[in-house]
Formats: C-alpha cells, sequence, structure tokens
C-alpha cells in the first residue's frame, strides 16, 4: 500500500513522522513525504530517509500572520495544495497521515478533495490549529492524551524502549535546556550545581548553542565537574544514564523520558502556543507519572524536594505506562480501517 505522511515545521512532528515511515516500511509498505521549504523539514528528510520521495513545498505558518502576510500565506497554502493533489494521484496514494504543523495543511485538505482517507496524530495535550480543524472530517484522530483514542501511547524511537530501566537511586541528573537553550533550566542548574556535587550526584547538562559560553564559563567559576553539551545528537544514550531529568515539556522529550522510565521534573516553555508544554506537564503531573513547576514559582526549592523523593516508585510507575511499538499500532490501526 501507499502512503503520504504529511506535517513538520519542528523537531518533535518530524520525528513522529520518521518513526511512522520507518514501522510503514517494515510492514512492506511504501511511503512519500509532503513537507514545507520552511522549518525544519528538509534538514530531516532531504537525504537518508525510509521514504520513496519527498516533496517540500512552499508555505508557511498562517495563524500568526495578519492582514496581507495572512493572505499571502494562505495563498501559498492553496498553490501547494493544487500542488499535493497532482503528487497524490501520481503516486496513487491510499491513505494519509498527518502529524500536524503548518507543513501538513495542503496535503491534508489535498487528501480529503479527492476522498482519500486523513489521519491525523495530535502530539500535544493543547490540539494545534490546523488538527482542531480536520479532527471532525479525519478517519482516526490518535493522541496519547485522549483516553477514547484508539491507539494509546507516543510513538518514540526503538532506542527508549530497547534502554528502558527502573532508577532506584539518584546517581545522574541530566539538565535539559533543549538545542537553543532554556535559561531558567540553565540558571537552575548553575544555581544547584555544587551542592549537587556534594552530594556525589553526576551532573548531565545539554545547554544549548545559544547559552553554552555564558554556561561552561559560570561552571568553570564554581570548580564544578560537569559534563556539558551545547547540543548533542547523543541525547537517547544520555538519558538512558540519567537517574532524573529537569526538562521542557515538548512533546517528544516528554514522552522520551517517560518510556525510558526515567522521572522528570518539567519547567514548560512559557511561551510556547497555546501554553501546551504546561499542559503536557499537567497530564503527567495528574497521572502521578513526575512534576512540573512554572518558571515564575521557586524552581531551586521544589527540585532540593524531589531530590528527597521515591525515584522508584516513579520510575516504575512511568515504565508500567510506557507503550511500546506505538508507531506500528498507528500503521496497523490505518491499514485495518482502510480496508
Amino acid at each position: 500500500m501507499k502512503l503520504c505522511i504529511t506535517g513538520g515545521g519542528t523537531g518533535g512532528h518530524l520525528m513522529i513522522a520518521e518513526s511512522l515511515v520507518e514501522a510503514a516500511v517494515a510492514e512492506g509498505h511504501e511511503a512519500i513525504f509532503i513537507g514545507s521549504t520552511h522549518g525544519q523539514d528538509k534538514k530531516y528528510f532531504e537525504k537518508h530517509s525510509a521514504f520513496s520521495h519527498v516533496y517540500f513545498l512552499e508555505t508557511s505558518g498562517v495563524v500568526n500572520q495578519k492582514g496581507f502576510a495572512k493572505l499571502k500565506a494562505l495563498f501559498k497554502v492553496f498553490k501547494a495544495f493544487l500542488k499535493s493533489r497532482k503528487i497524490l494521484k501520481q503516486h496513487n496514494i491510499a491513505a494519509t497521515y498527518s502529524v500536524g504543523g503548518f507543513s501538513a495543511a495542503p496535503a491534508s485538505f489535498a487528501s480529503l478533495s479527492k476522498r482519500i482517507p486523513l489521519f491525523i496524530h495530535e502530539q500535544n495535550a493543547v490540539e494545534g490549529k490546523l488538527n482542531s480543524l480536520l479532527k471532525p472530517l479525519a478517519k482516526r484522530f490518535i493522541s496519547a492524551y485522549d483516553e477514547n483514542s484508539l491507539v494509546k501511547g507516543y510513538p518514540v524511537k526503538d532506542i527508549f524502549y530497547k534502554t528502558a530501566r527502573l532508577r532506584e537511586e539518584l546517581n545522574t541528573i541530566i539538565f535539559l535546556g533543549g538545542s537553543h537553550g532554556a535559561k531558567a533550566i540553565n540558571d537552575l542548574a548553575l544555581s544547584i550545581a555544587s551542592q549537587l556535587q556534594k552530594r556525589g550526584i553526576k551532573i548531565i547538562h545539554q545547554a544549548g548553542e545559544n547559552d553554552y559560553e555564558r554556561v561552561k564559563a559560570e561552571y568553570e567559576k564554581s570548580d564544578v565537574t560537569v559534563e556539558l553539551h551545547a547540543f548533542t545528537k547523543e541525547l537517547p544514550d544520555l538519558i538512558a544514564h540519567a537517574d532524573l531529568a529537569v526538562s521542557r515539556a515538548g512533546a517528544s522529550t516528554l514522552w522520551e523520558l517517560t518510556t525510558n522510565g526515567c522521572p522528570a521534573f518539567y519547567i514548560p516553555y512559557p511561551h510556547a502556543a497555546g501554553d501546551h508544554q504546561f499542559f503536557n506537564a499537567k497530564f503527567i503531573v495528574e497521572h502521578d507519572l513526575g512534576w512540573c513547576e512554572r518558571e515564575a514559582d521557586d524552581l531551586k526549592e521544589k527540585l532540593f524536594t524531589i531530590l528527597e523523593s521515591d525515584l522508584k516508585e516513579k520510575s516504575q510507575r512511568l515504565l508500567e505506562y510506557s507503550q511500546k511499538d506505538v508507531a506500528k499500532k498507528m500503521i496497523k490501526d490505518l491499514m485495518e480501517s482502510v480496508k
């Protein structure tokens, strides 16, 4: 069967697309990708992907635009919609999976216009504007936060399942500021680093490329030993070695930590669209799987409290909650639905 996977803009969306194409190909299916020239789509899939064909169309976000800029963005989407219709016909696509983001609009609407079944995965606890619009028209709407979702869980790379383990004591803590850095998390790490070292706790810190030099200089002043990264592709291995994480609450990282059984203290990015990072973390807290505080709150005091908590109990709950082979289940559900 030939599938289209569409969407992107950010790494979180694209990692789901990657999981889906790998699962589809493993089951003997072919998949193409339709994304955008903007965002990170080309960086992820222009080379060395499992897609048989990749297309990057000229589109940009619409929601945050105003006036003439909004009309211009809509016109780009319309032109990409027409191109997507031709691409879907050319490849005889049987179903389309949208992973959300502005990149998904042209191929999603094109699929509906050609009566091609549309499947949607929502990565956040707060539905994206495009996903909310298309949800009533979709064949299936999958979300790890929706108890009514026919497929449970969130698709992450197999490495997080393979290295999952029960955390019984705190030997290593990891601070995840993201690729660009999170000053609130970086400052928290710096403020507590000396106390952590005195307790014999190893520190791993991804400070982000934008804040790396400042953080490095501060660690050198305090004479604290730390494994410091600006950005690294070895994150799965670093998470596997950590016993506790302090992190933003982007969906991909949140579910990677959950799957790996690593308890986490989430500090949501306060300017995320729809405050979705807070609601992602709120879901985790409500299921007694982790902790969350806003940036304005006393983060240091909260983290000290967490250091004294029962990590084993939290880690056990995470391992019991996580779902394996989610991407494979999503593809299987699609095949059964299309038949």
